[in-house]
């Protein structure tokens, strides 16, 4: 764990904090952006979930498939899933949010299960497409709630880091928050606006 701090990727008020502006600087000095800010966060937690993922997609075709798809995906999650955290991280304070989130979700699905299917097929997974269509799956919600908790704070380990105990401790908070905020913008939106009285 890096205890010296990381330059964050917007380093002053002043800096252009567009949506194009963080494309930009991933094409000008993607070492700085993904390498640098390698998120081990990221990288571990992603590692067990989607490990667990292709472990039950392909018991069906016996505990040995079941142990080499689950390995093959720790082991590809272990390396790729710090650089898509560091992707993430490098839109959380992207405006306006809306349009970061988008650029994330669309990004990360592409990069990542385009390899991913590549790395299993290669290897023999039994059960491919049932464990790609979960991965998928899991990859929109995770990528949705990992932009949301890292404009929050958690999950970073660039400026504004906490402890991985820390970020865990906030994880049912925030997961709360996240479930809730489609229904309490919605509730907004259709909230009656008061017209002021002359």
């Amino acid at each position: 764990m890096p205890s010296t701090p990381i330059s964050p990727v917007f380093s002053s008020a002043r800096v252009d904090r567009s949506v194009g502006a963080v494309f930009l600087r991933l094409l000008r000095d993607p070492f700085s952006v993904l390498v640098k800010r390698w998120n081990w966060k990221s990288a571990l937690l992603s590692s067990v979930f989607r490990a667990a993922i292709f472990f039950f997609a392909n018991l069906s075709a016996g505990l040995p498939a079941a142990l080499a798809a689950m390995q093959t995906e720790l082991l590809f999650r272990a390396v790729s899933s710090g650089f898509y955290g560091a992707l993430t991280e490098a839109f959380r304070e992207a405006e306006p949010p809306w349009a970061a989130t988008l650029a994330v979700a669309i990004l990360l699905p592409l990069a990542n299960h385009s390899l991913e299917f590549l790395v299993h097929w290669m290897r023999g997974t039994r059960k491919l497409l049932p464990s790609i269509i979960s991965s998928v799956c899991f990859t929109l919600v995770s990528t949705l709630f990992n932009s949301y908790a890292m404009r929050r704070g958690a999950l970073v380990v660039g400026e504004g880091r906490s402890s991985l105990a820390h970020d865990l401790r906030c994880m049912p908070r925030l997961l709360l928050d996240f479930v809730l905020a489609i229904p309490r913008r919605i509730r907004t939106a259709a909230a009656p606006s008061v017209c002021p009285k002359d």
